[in-house]
């Protein structure tokens, strides 16, 4: 039986030269980085090797670079650090409907504590209008936060824009760009945001790998105090073998950037096109050209995608029924309630990520077991039979 894994934004396997990079930080240079002696030395350089090798892929200055352990993690230091640091120019905080939950659950959190939240609506393509974000900032808010592009419907934001609203008021702006550094041509210096969060396992680096971009002029304070390390934003002994491991991955993506934007929209239109010519009541979600190239997400008419989940999965088809942090709650994504989508198309969605292994060979096979799954289940399925029955009455 075949294996295929559509599922790479949840979890890929490490580039090779990743791997190579990681393995003599877990025997041979074991020391601390923070070690005065022989031992730290190359532990030392390797950590600052890494750290100008992720401001690189994203034009920043190493010194900007946070290391943290996860984008979760990055997003938090993000929004706490800097209201932290803030909290006497304003208490308000404007993010938007679609934003992961590292966002949105802090966010209900502050509420609590006496902040407040304006969380923008999004397009049918799930796009921020920089108009509504304008009308919505006040002389008390302190911080936007809105993602570079959706990691369920690929959507890019027009993060330029939205930047450039919230420059012209004197607030900070936020991205969680986990879902886009690595796939996107993202420039923090031109596009101008205070603070950038991204993940290296989304461009072939080892999980546990993060940062958190700090601009030079952006005062924000640690959630984890302790010693000096990450500039005493962050402290704790950091994972060198990690962190050496985002390092080679970030300097590989920066490489071969162009060349895997290319290869993954060819290839993710190719799957697309066949999927929609060949399998009824599909229905694609996100922006049909501003999104991330190497996603594709859809909803089954009819048919309820943790099904289609496990009927793939049988087939050795890998995909998420939504993001990887809400797939297990079985119930309907707030991304796609955002975006218009009613429950029933909702909870049909299917999340297709490519990764570097996959290939054009594939697709003739996904789309076979896709058609072949989903009809097997729409037969099963009372709202198709009603569908047809009102069809038939309407003939």
């Amino acid at each position: 039986m075949k294996k295929i894994n559509l599922d790479n934004a949840a979890a890929s396997p490490l580039e090779p030269a990743v791997l190579e990079a990681m393995l003599p930080f877990f025997t041979e240079h074991f020391g601390n980085p923070s070690s005065g002696h022989e031992l730290g030395n190359v532990p030392r350089k390797a950590l600052e090797e890494a750290r100008a090798s992720v401001a690189r892929l994203i034009n920043a200055e190493p010194r900007e670079i946070i290391f943290t352990a996860s984008a979760s993690e990055a997003n938090n230091l993000a929004i706490k650090g800097l209201i932290a640091a803030n909290r006497v120019k304003g208490n308000h905080i404007i993010s938007s409907v679609v934003e992961h939950f590292s966002v949105l659950n802090q966010l209900k959190t502050l509420e609590k504590e006496g902040f407040a939240v304006t969380l923008l609506p999004v397009d049918q393509y799930g796009l921020v209008n920089p108009e509504q974000l304008d009308q919505a900032i006040t002389d008390k808010t302190i911080l936007v936060s809105i993602q570079a592009a959706n990691p369920e419907i690929g959507t890019i934001q027009p993060l330029d824009d939205l930047v450039k609203v919230a420059e012209s008021k004197g607030v900070p702006f936020h991205t969680d760009a986990a879902a886009a550094v690595g796939w996107t041509h993202l420039d923090a210096k031109k596009t101008g945001v205070a603070l950038l969060s991204l993940a290296g396992d989304q461009f072939g680096g080892p999980k546990g790998s993060a940062a958190l971009y700090v601009s030079k002029k952006t005062r924000i304070r640690p959630l984890i105090e302790g010693g000096i390390q990450e500039r005493g934003l962050r402290a704790g002994t950091e994972n060198v073998p990690i962190l050496v491991g985002l390092g080679m991955a970030a300097k590989l993506a920066a490489e071969t950037l162009a060349e895997r934007v290319k290869k993954s929209s060819i290839l993710r239109d190719q799957l697309k096109e066949s999927l929609i010519n060949n399998v009824p009541y599909l229905h694609l979600n996100g922006h049909p050209e501003q999104r991330l190239p190497h996603n594709l997400n859809f909803s089954v008419e009819f048919v309820e995608g943790e099904a289609l989940l496990l009927r793939l999965n049988m087939a050795g088809i890998y995909v998420s029924s939504g993001s990887s942090c809400t797939s297990q709650a079985l119930k309907s994504s707030h991304v796609l309630s955002a975006i218009g989508l009613p429950p029933e198309l909702a909870q049909g969605s299917l999340l297709f990520t490519l990764g570097r292994q996959n290939s054009a060979d594939e697709i003739p096979y996904i789309t076979d077991q896709l058609n072949s799954v989903a009809d097997l289940l729409r037969k099963m399925s009372p709202l198709y039979h009603q569908y047809l029955k009102e069809v038939q009455n309407n003939a």
